[in-house]
C-alpha cells in the first residue's frame, strides 16, 4: 500500500523552480509513497466570515488535505518568507479553530531558491506556522536548495544529479517519517 502525500508547490508560477521541484520528488519517491502535486491556485482569500458556509474551492481542498497520509511543502522564498498563496492555503486548511486538515499528517518542508540561501527564512517561517495547526514535522535532514535555476532542462525534467541526490535522500527519509507517524 502506498501512502498518499498531497505535495504542495507553494508558487502560482506555471514554471515555478518549486512545482519543477514537487514534480521531480513525486519522480524519485520510493513505492510506499504516492506524491499528489499541487499548487495554491484557485483557492479563495480566506476571511473568517465565510467559515458559517465555506466556499466550495477550500471545503474540496480541505477535503485533499484529510484523505491525505502526509502533506509535503516545496515553498520558494518570497521577501525572506513563503508566498502570500501558500500562507494562504495555510490558513484556509487549519479552520475552523481545532479542526485544521493537517492534524495529525506528518510533514515535510523543502525550500528553494536560485540565489545562494536556498530559502532558508521561508522553511523556517514554515517551522513557526506550522506546530500546533499539523502532525509531526520532518526534522532531520533538513532541506534548503540553493542554485537550482540550472537543474532543469527546457522540459522541467531534473539534470543537476547533485540536487538529484539530495531530493532522493530527502523524500527517502520523508518515507520513512510518514511510515513511522501512521496511526
Amino acid at each position: 500500500m502506498a501512502y498518499n502525500i498531497v505535495t504542495i508547490a507553494g508558487s502560482l508560477r506555471k514554471d515555478g523552480f518549486s512545482l519543477k521541484i514537487a514534480n521531480a520528488l513525486a519522480k524519485l519517491a520510493p513505492a510506499s509513497l504516492k506524491l499528489e502535486v499541487i499548487t495554491p491556485a484557485g483557492i479563495s482569500f480566506f476571511n473568517q466570515d465565510l467559515e458559517g458556509a465555506p466556499p466550495a474551492d477550500w471545503l474540496a481542498f480541505r477535503e485533499k488535505l484529510r484523505a491525505s497520509n502526509g502533506v509535503l511543502f516545496v515553498t520558494p522564498e518570497y521577501n525572506r518568507s513563503i508566498p502570500g498563496v501558500l500562507k494562504n492555503a495555510i490558513d484556509v486548511a487549519s479552520r475552523p479553530y481545532g479542526k485544521s486538515s493537517f492534524l495529525g499528517k506528518p510533514v515535510g518542508i523543502i525550500s528553494n531558491s536560485p540565489g545562494p540561501l536556498g530559502g532558508v527564512s521561508a522553511a523556517k517561517h514554515l517551522q513557526t506556522i506550522l506546530p500546533g495547526i499539523s502532525g509531526p514535522i520532518l526534522q532531520q535532514p533538513e532541506i534548503y536548495l540553493n542554485g537550482v535555476g540550472d537543474a532543469f532542462d527546457a522540459e522541467g525534467n531534473l539534470t543537476k544529479d547533485s540536487l538529484k541526490t539530495v531530493l532522493q535522500q530527502y523524500i527517502d527519509a520523508f518515507a520513512a517519517h510518514v511510515a513511522k507517524n501512521q496511526g
